[in-house]
């Protein structure tokens, strides 16, 4: 039976695109920093109250916006690959994440390091998902637009499912973390860290050798991975909704899924409830993660992140 509230717990919690970039803002600088300011408060809560904190985080606006920013200027400076643009934005959003956490904890009087890492992390080089691009990234346009830059720049655009149209990249599985051992090693000496952002940096390994490829790998499906090698107790994806919705799409015949069984849900998914671009990935990184033998698995919102940790909110997946 799990309890909620045992403070020996290890959680892997993964930061969805809100932590840093809510629809609507442009992607300043100071909207992000802000934005990382009011999600450091709600992790320090967790921290706080005295739960094994690991934190993960998404990547899709801000590699997306580094992407844009290279084709823009590519006659002046050489453009960059995905697998660069993802180590960029690690240190872009580690750095914000750490800062403004030690800062929280400091005024809190709180007194535990955190660490932002640059990780990799491998991927099959057969994978199908290199013929079949459904990761999300960068801004959303219009359909007029993206049909004009799927002319002119030769780029992949599909219909966002929180809507308007947007880039979509490849996004392979994940199926080991080359900093795994590292990252064991920061947690047994009490450091948070802050690790696989965006899914992590997609490497192949062949010949013996670790090589950077065009992806952006999915960050719930990297954050399901790394809770299980790690053998973390719980899996938080913490995201802009509340709860797992059926019928999403239908306001009218939408209904939140509070807790349910792994079977129960495994069945949802097979049924297609959850699109591949939003909820799917989540809902598909809970499976694995219970499958593998994690306790529970919660996805709900970011400013009630304590409250789902503690199964007072959100959508509880147990075995």
């Amino acid at each position: 039976m799990f309890n909620f509230g045992d403070l020996s717990m290890r959680i892997v919690v993964a930061l969805g695109g809100n932590a840093l970039l809510r629809k609507g803002q442009k992607g300043t600088y100071e909207e992000q920093f802000n934005n990382a300011l009011r999600t450091a408060k709600f992790l320090a809560d967790i921290v706080e109250r005295g739960y094994d904190l690991i934190i993960t985080h998404g990547n899709g606006p801000q590699a997306g916006a580094i992407a844009v920013q290279n084709d823009a200027a590519r006659d002046l400076i050489p453009p960059m690959p995905l697998d660069v643009i993802n180590a960029e934005t690690q240190a872009l959003i580690g750095y914000m994440l750490q800062q403004s956490l030690r800062n929280e904890f400091i005024r809190r009087g709180i007194h535990r390091e955190v660490i932002a890492l640059v990780t990799q992390v491998v991927v099959r080089k057969d994978d199908p998902a290199f013929q079949n691009p459904t990761k999300f990234i960068g801004p959303y346009y219009t359909e007029e637009e993206a049909k004009r830059l799927m002319r002119e720049k030769g780029w992949v655009m599909k219909r966002d499912p929180r809507g308007g149209w947007r880039r979509v990249v490849p996004s392979p599985e994940p199926i080991d973390i080359v900093e795994k051992e590292t990252i064991v090693r920061l947690l047994g000496q009490g450091v948070i860290p802050i690790t696989v952002g965006g899914g992590g940096i997609p490497v192949i390994y062949e010949n013996g050798q670790y090589r950077g490829v065009e992806a952006v790998i999915d960050k719930d499906l990297a954050s399901s991975l790394l809770a299980r090698l790690i053998k973390a107790d719980m899996l938080v994806i913490l995201t802009d909704v509340d709860y797992v919705y059926l019928n999403f799409e239908d306001k009218t015949r939408r209904q939140p899924l509070k807790e349910v069984k792994l079977d129960e849900i495994k069945r949802y998914y097979e049924e297609g409830h959850f699109p591949l671009g939003s909820m799917g990935p989540k809902v598909l990184g809970a499976i694995k993660f219970l499958e593998a033998g994690g306790k529970i698995a919660v996805i709900g919102h970011l400013e009630r992140a304590l409250d789902v940790i503690e199964g007072k909110a959100g959508t509880k997946i147990i075995r």
